[in-house]
């Protein structure tokens, strides 16, 4: 088991992270987190309107800073975004703060999943499936590297999914408690 306050939930865009976090925040009694909603609250704009006027690189930075905030939190549910993993220090917050569950999809579901997105400033590529195998023999390793758990959603329904997290988070989760107030 590996004691951590925190759950953190990490994988490719499409994997449902989101979805799936909501639902096991909820069964834990837990406050639940998306770490693009809260930069999109945090800056009043949508991540496309951030990746527009500040490039990746300015979203990054943005990123960088609202996991710090969140995953700093004591008893919380977090989904990342896809691309959190990029950054070393991101990788060593989510390790050092809580237990990471990585949400494993293939290219073909995420294609399948996000094909009317069209918000995703990283999918405007002419060939997505080229773009998200890209970002898929950039990423798995790294999603892979710093998981305690690594579950597969592919194939099954979100609840299902959500239900053999649970599960399995029973069995290989030591839920810390958040340290009393002063």
């Amino acid at each position: 088991m590996n004691p951590a306050p925190n759950l953190f939930l990490i994988g490719p865009m499409g994997a449902g992270k989101t979805t799936i976090g909501r639902r096991v925040a909820e069964q834990l009694q837990l406050p639940f987190f998306d770490l693009d909603l809260v930069i999109e609250e945090q800056t009043g704009a949508t991540i496309p309107l951030i990746f527009e006027l500040e490039g990746e690189a300015g979203f990054r930075r943005r990123e960088c800073a609202a996991l710090d905030q969140i995953s700093a939190l004591q008893g919380v549910v977090l989904a990342t975004g896809g691309g959190a993993v990029l950054d070393a220090h991101n990788r060593e917050l989510l390790a050092a703060r809580g237990f990471i569950v990585y949400l494993e999809t293939a290219v073909s579901i995420q294609l399948e999943r996000l094909a009317r997105d069209r918000k995703r400033p990283l999918l405007a590529a002419p060939d997505r499936r080229e773009r998200l195998e890209q970002m898929a023999a950039l990423r798995n390793p790294l999603y892979s590297t710093i998981a305690d758990m690594t579950i597969c959603s592919e194939h099954q329904h979100a609840a299902q999914v959500a239900a053999d997290l649970i599960t399995r988070l029973q069995q290989e989760w030591q839920r810390l408690p958040a340290p009393a107030a002063a």
